[in-house]
């Protein structure tokens, strides 16, 4: 289990995590979200021992990460880190003997992965060759190529296609499968909702969300209608107390209620439509919790 317990960095005078507290179990898979310098990059850093915090402690398994646990962490960080003279295989060599991967099994778990992610050709290319979704691609192999327990992955589907980035989900929930404990961000926060049962949302280095995706979205009370009928008149819906908005997007309006008790009275009016073929209430998705939280403590600060 990873644990992250009252973590708080400063650069000088400058706080680049606040008093940051969460754990991560074994077979989940935990977001980490947040603005550009909200303190991702910085949490990951101090995960994996690289940064030390002024307070609070971060361990993985009761112990802190050193040369004796690091061998079973995996992290994939925002900016490549390639050697990119070097071959896709004698890149494999350096990441995987640093992580005391015999040459054997470097060799059999490269072949692997180049055939999973569809890059068998590129074994000797040199990492300057190849464009950059299959450098990600490579980043990604190198965060796997100890077979870890622990994975730590700072933006992964940066570059990547629709397919591409299935493909990733594909393979980090097989490691989830497997055990590992998963923590990871993403700007693609569609991705985070749809794999994620847990995480917190940094911005400015203090936790504005932390919890469960399915509580944060219940507490958050507001929901969406998706509407579709003939002559629907958008003054008429503003005019319903608890309607904060009213948008259409793809030929469908999207009615933005303070609260569910609201859709009983929106119900009532789209009834008297004509032809009526769809009416759904749903919860605000993470991206709107998302900027409605953000965006207020930004404004405070």
């Amino acid at each position: 289990m990873l644990e992250v317990k009252g973590v708080t960095l400063k650069y000088g005078d400058f706080v680049a995590v606040d008093d940051l507290s969460f754990e991560v179990k074994p077979g989940e898979i935990f977001g980490l979200l947040g603005t550009n310098g909200a303190g991702k990059t910085t949490t990951f850093r101090t995960i994996m021992g690289l940064l030390y915090p002024s307070k609070g402690y971060v361990r993985y398994n009761g112990s802190f990460v050193s040369y004796e646990t690091v061998d079973q962490i995996g992290y994939m960080i925002e900016e490549r880190s390639l050697l990119t003279k070097m071959t896709v295989k004698d890149l494999m060599f350096y990441f995987g003997q640093l992580k005391n991967v015999s040459v054997e099994d470097i060799l059999k778990r490269l072949d692997y992965w180049l055939e999973r992610f569809n890059i068998k050709d590129y074994k000797n290319k040199k990492i300057k060759e190849l464009s950059k979704g299959n450098q990600q691609k490579i980043q990604f192999i190198s965060a796997l190529i100890n077979n870890p327990s622990l994975l730590v992955l700072d933006e992964p589907f940066s570059g990547l296609d629709v397919i591409n980035i299935e493909l990733f989900v594909e393979v980090i929930r097989e490691f989830q499968a497997k055990g590992a404990t998963i923590i990871f961000s993403s700007h693609q926060i569609d991705h985070v909702e749809s794999f994620c049962e847990r995480l917190v949302v940094l911005e400015k280095g203090k936790t504005v969300i932390s919890g469960y995706i399915k509580d944060i979205k219940k507490d958050f009370k507001k929901h969406n209608i998706k509407v579709i009928a003939d002559d629907l008149d958008k003054d008429a819906l503003m005019k319903i107390n608890g309607v904060e908005d009213v948008i259409i997007q793809s030929n469908e309006w999207i009615v933005k209620i303070a609260s569910e008790d609201v859709s009983n009275d929106v119900f009532d009016y789209v009834k008297t439509l004509k032809n009526i073929r769809k009416f759904d209430v749903e919860q605000a998705t993470l991206s709107e919790i998302f900027i409605a939280k953000v965006g207020k403590k930004y404004e405070e600060a």
